[in-house]
C-alpha cells in the first residue's frame, strides 16, 4: 500500500581500489534528515483461494501429519514471521466476488460447500473462513485486509461482515461472533470494496462502479474504535480512464485506490512464456516489463493528485508480480507457476 513516498536513505560511498588490490567499499546511511516515512504496508501479501494457496497450503486436513496449530501449518507461519509481513489480503482476488462469508463461519461440519468457479472448478468445504483467517493473521502478527464481495454479493452482506468483525456491543452479528468463540471485536481496518470490478469482479464501467461503491461504502460503518480504511477497486495496468473517473466520482469517499499490474515475459497473454525455460533475451524483456511499474505509479499518481492535491488517498498496489504459463500437467485453473530467482528479482 503506497502513500506519497520518497526514498529515505542518503547513501555515501567511499571507494578505494588499485589495479593490484581487491576493491573495497563502505556505505554510510544517514537517517537524520529523513522527512518522509515509507509505509510498511507496501510489503503486504496476498492469499487467494487459488490452487493450493489455502487448502493444502496454509490449511491442512483434519488429522494431518504435517505440523499444525488448529489445521494452520506452523512451518509456513514461522517462515512468514521471519519476513515480518505487515498485512495479508483475503479471500481474493476474483474469488472474493463469489465468496459469501456467512457460509464460512460456525461449525465446520455444517458449512455448505461451494464451487470455486474462477479457479479450477473445484469444490471447497468452506472450512477455512473468516475466523480461521483472523487466527492466521494473529499467528503472523499482521493486519488483515478483507476483500469484500461487490460482484455477486449485496450491500447488506458486506455491512453485516463489518459488523461481525468490528462492532463492540450488543447486536445480532456481535452475538454471532461471540457464539463462534470471539467475544471481542477483531477491529479490521483494511476493507476492499470489490476486486477488479472492471473484469472478473463484474465487468463494470468506472461510472457504474462509482455509483455502486457509494452504496457499499455508506453502509460499511465506522464503529467506535474501529474506523475503516475503504479501498476502492482501481485500474488494471494503464487504464488511466478508470482512475480518472473513480477519483472524480468517489475520491472523497475512499481511503485508498488499488492498482494491479502483472509482468508478462512475452507481453502476450495468450502465451506468457515459461516460468523456467527462458533465454537471456526473455530474461531481459521480463526485467524491462517489470520496470514499467514505475511509469504506472507516476502516471496514476498524477491523475490522483489532480483530484486529491492533499494526497489524502493512498495508492494501494495490492496485486503485482510476474505471470507465466502454467506448468505442464497441472490444473490450468490453479495457475501453478514454478518460482525462480527471476521472480525474486
Amino acid at each position: 500500500m503506497i502513500k506519497p513516498l520518497n526514498l529515505l536513505f542518503c547513501l555515501f560511498f567511499l571507494l578505494t581500489a588499485t589495479a593490484q588490490s581487491q576493491q573495497t567499499a563502505q556505505a554510510v546511511l544517514n537517517l537524520k534528515d529523513a522527512k518522509t516515512k515509507i509505509s510498511r504496508h507496501i510489503y503486504g501479501q496476498f492469499s487467494e483461494h487459488l490452487g493450493r494457496s489455502i487448502y493444502d497450503g496454509f490449511w491442512v486436513s483434519e488429522g494431518s501429519s504435517i505440523p499444525n496449530k488448529g489445521r494452520i501449518r506452523t512451518d509456513i507461519v514461522e517462515a512468514l514471521k521471519r519476513i515480518h509481513i505487515p498485512n495479508l489480503r483475503w479471500p481474493g482476488g476474483c474469488f472474493g466476488d463469489e465468496y459469501h462469508w456467512r457460509d464460512g463461519i460456525g461449525s465446520r461440519n455444517n458449512r455448505p460447500k461451494m464451487v470455486n468457479t474462477n479457479w479450477g472448478g473445484v469444490t471447497e468445504d468452506n472450512s477455512f473462513g473468516t475466523n480461521e483467517f483472523l487466527e492466521l493473521c494473529s499467528l503472523l502478527h499482521c493486519e488483515p485486509y478483507i476483500a469484500g464481495n461487490v460482484g455477486s454479493g449485496t450491500v447488506e452482506e458486506m455491512a453485516k461482515w463489518v459488523e461481525y468483525l468490528n462492532f463492540d456491543g450488543v447486536s445480532p452479528m456481535a452475538s454471532l461472533r461471540t457464539e463462534n468463540g470471539h467475544p471481542k471485536p477483531y477491529k479490521v481496518a483494511f476493507w476492499g470494496v470489490g476486486n477488479e470490478s472492471w473484469g472478473c469482479g463484474g465487468n463494470m464501467t468506472p461510472d457504474y462502479y462509482s455509483d455502486l461503491y457509494k452504496r457499499y461504502a455508506t453502509y460499511a460503518r465506522n464503529y467506535p474504535g474501529a474506523p475503516l480504511k475503504k479501498i476502492a477497486s482501481g485500474a488494471n495496468s494503464d487504464d488511466y480512464h478508470w482512475t480518472d473517473v473513480t477519483m472524480k466520482n468517489i475520491g472523497r469517499q475512499m481511503w485508498g485506490l488499488s492498482l494491479h499490474y502483472y509482468t508478462l515475459p512475452t507481453n502476450n497473454w495468450r502465451d506468457k512464456g515459461s516460468a523456467t525455460n527462458f533465454d537471456e533475451k526473455q530474461y531481459i524483456t521480463t526485467m524491462r516489463n517489470c520496470l514499467h511499474m514505475e511509469e504506472l505509479v507516476n502516471k496514476h499518481s498524477a491523475i490522483m493528485d489532480k483530484y486529491d492535491p492533499e494526497k489524502r488517498v493512498a495508492m494501494v498496489v495490492d496485486e503485482w508480480g510476474i505471470w507465466t504459463n502454467v506448468e505442464p500437467g497441472t490444473n490450468p485453473g490453479f495457475l501453478y507457476q514454478q518460482n525462480s530467482m527471476r521472480d525474486a528479482l
